[in-house]
């Protein structure tokens, strides 16, 4: 599999492989993302995990390009084989969710669209379990793949000004919960009653990369009972 690593910044790297996302190179870039957390200590400000690429963010004067560049190369060969690669890792979490028109004003379109019950949106929805790719957009926003094929719908045209937090929303073959309230372009189908982002919590983010979801559907009275609001 071929990578390349070139700069991100003055006081950065990218690592990026050429290949599809998938939980076995997330989980191996998550490890290479520990790896530089021992290797560099104090010297590493921040590194981001994406789909298939890593960045890492160093101390202004304690940056040395081609000792972090020679590290980064080594450790990217040492991943090579993904079939051999250990996928294990990462949380399973189960979040609540209220598939209601009332909460998710995209529910009975997508169900028109895709010539489905608003019943079999929801079983396909909550039929799988969804891999955290990546996080961004918003603090504790993750993005969530991959949906079936038969959900699989764009963006508004516009997007709305506001998205209440805990909506559950779908956009092309991902799936994600709004951690906050903000402007927001995916379709909604449900709500989750959960708080998946608090700063005075440790973590701040109930969601993490390379964690597996899988959504619950609730009734109203069980929403209510987890902290809803409508």
């Amino acid at each position: 599999m071929e990578f390349e690593v070139g700069p991100a910044g003055d006081l950065g790297l990218r690592l990026a492989f050429a290949a599809s996302p998938q939980p076995a190179l997330t989980h191996r870039l998550l490890s290479i993302q520990t790896a530089a957390r021992e290797a560099f200590a104090d010297a590493l400000i921040d590194s981001l995990v994406g789909y298939s690429t890593l960045t890492l963010f160093y101390r202004p004067l304690t940056f040395e390009r081609d000792r972090a560049t020679d590290w980064l190369i080594c450790q990217a060969e040492a991943v090579q084989n993904l079939d051999t690669a250990n996928t294990a890792g990462g949380n399973t979490i189960t979040l609540p969710v209220l598939y209601h028109p009332r909460v998710a004003p995209d529910l009975e379109w997508i169900a028109d669209s895709k010539s489905l019950t608003t019943q079999a949106v929801i079983d396909l929805h909550c039929g799988a379990e969804y891999f955290a790719y990546a996080t961004g957009f918003a603090p504790g926003f993750c993005y969530l793949g991959d949906i079936a094929e038969a959900l699989a719908v764009p963006r508004l045209d516009t997007p709305r000004q506001r998205v209440p937090r805990g909506a559950v929303a779908i956009a092309d073959r991902q799936t994600a919960v709004y951690p906050c309230e903000s402007p927001g372009g995916w379709r909604l189908i449900g709500a989750c009653p959960l708080t998946l982002f608090d700063l005075t919590a440790t973590p701040a983010s109930a969601l993490s990369i390379g964690d597996t979801i899988r959504f619950e559907p609730v009734s109203e009275a069980e929403y209510r009972s987890l902290g809803g609001t409508f």
